[in-house]
């Protein structure tokens, strides 16, 4: 009996410790959450409040505001072109990550699927790109951009510089190397058994790439695209670097025409910047499981 009570009491502790623990760790979580979403309340607050009661008070996070309106987005939206930079950031980001997940799955699937000696070579070729800072090629790439002669449909002055066409290659190039080493560990977990039935049955590479291995790894491509997405969109060097023209810059480097020389509306800005975030964090919401699955991408099936 008394084996019974304290197999009952020791029960019951590592009962009430778990609860504990658990406790603990969503306090710990919950502070660790409001620390980071509290620059984020922050500009989102400032952005609401005028120019003259943010510089009277410009601590007034705890105080009662006095004014608070949407003035400030409206003027980012009709004075800062908004829709003209959402425009340029959507014809540079959906064709960089269409084109990247392209490329990326036929290098992947041939390094993957087929043993011909150099793959692993191929492989650390690609993936060495990621590891060369973009900083190091700005000047040799820039003077290559305006060497490389565009058709007119693509180009309004003849050449690759200043052009949406030139910052999608770029955005292709830095990225395809990092989606081939994933999606190739990815198409590694694949059954073989696959292929093999596909070729007895007489299907072709091509045919076993879009029509076997393509829709098993649409989970990764799903994964992958949330990730180009997000990394392509906030991108802020290349779309300066690469650009003369102001009206053809996304909407990163568009948060930089806000600012002035010799003055700064800080509401403005706040504005402007909470605006530039929106299709990221309603793009997070949409795809969060694939976003999260795509931290673990390539260590396991799925």
């Amino acid at each position: 009996m008394s084996v019974t009570v304290m197999a009952g009491q020791r029960t019951a502790h590592n009962v009430a410790r778990r609860r504990l623990s658990r406790g603990a760790l969503y306090v710990f979580l919950t502070v660790l959450a409001l620390i980071f979403l509290w620059p984020l309340l922050y500009a989102a607050y400032t952005s609401l409040r005028p120019y003259g009661e943010v510089v009277a008070n410009p601590n007034g996070f705890f105080s009662t505001p006095a004014t608070l309106n949407l003035n400030n987005y409206f003027f980012v939206w009709n004075g800062g072109n908004y829709p003209q930079f959402y425009l340029n950031t959507a014809l540079i980001t959906i064709p960089a990550v269409i084109l990247t997940l392209w490329i990326s799955s036929m290098v992947a699937f041939t390094i993957s699927r087929f043993n011909w000696g150099f793959n692993m070579l191929v492989l650390m070729i690609f993936t060495a790109g990621n590891l060369l800072p973009p900083q190091v090629i700005i000047v040799p790439l820039y003077r290559l951009y305006n060497l490389i002669p565009v058709p007119a449909p693509l180009s309004d002055n003849g050449l690759m510089y200043d052009q949406i066409i030139g910052l999608i290659l770029i955005h292709t190039t830095f990225q395809t190397g990092f989606c081939s080493f994933v999606l190739s560990n990815y198409m590694k977990t694949l059954s073989k058994e696959l292929v093999e039935a596909a070729m007895i049955d007489g299907a072709g590479v091509f045919t076993i790439y879009a029509r076997v291995i393509m829709p098993l790894v649409r989970p990764a491509l799903a994964a992958l695209g949330t990730l180009l997405f997000v990394w392509i969109y906030n991108d802020f060097f290349w779309s300066v670097m690469l650009f003369k023209s102001g009206d053809k810059r996304p909407i990163t480097a568009a948060l930089n025409n806000l600012q002035g020389t010799f003055f700064t509306d800080p509401t403005v800005v706040a504005a402007g910047s909470l605006m530039a975030a929106i299709p990221t964090i309603v793009l997070y919401l949409i795809l969060q499981r694939y976003f999260i699955s795509g931290l673990t991408l390539g260590s396991a099936k799925g």
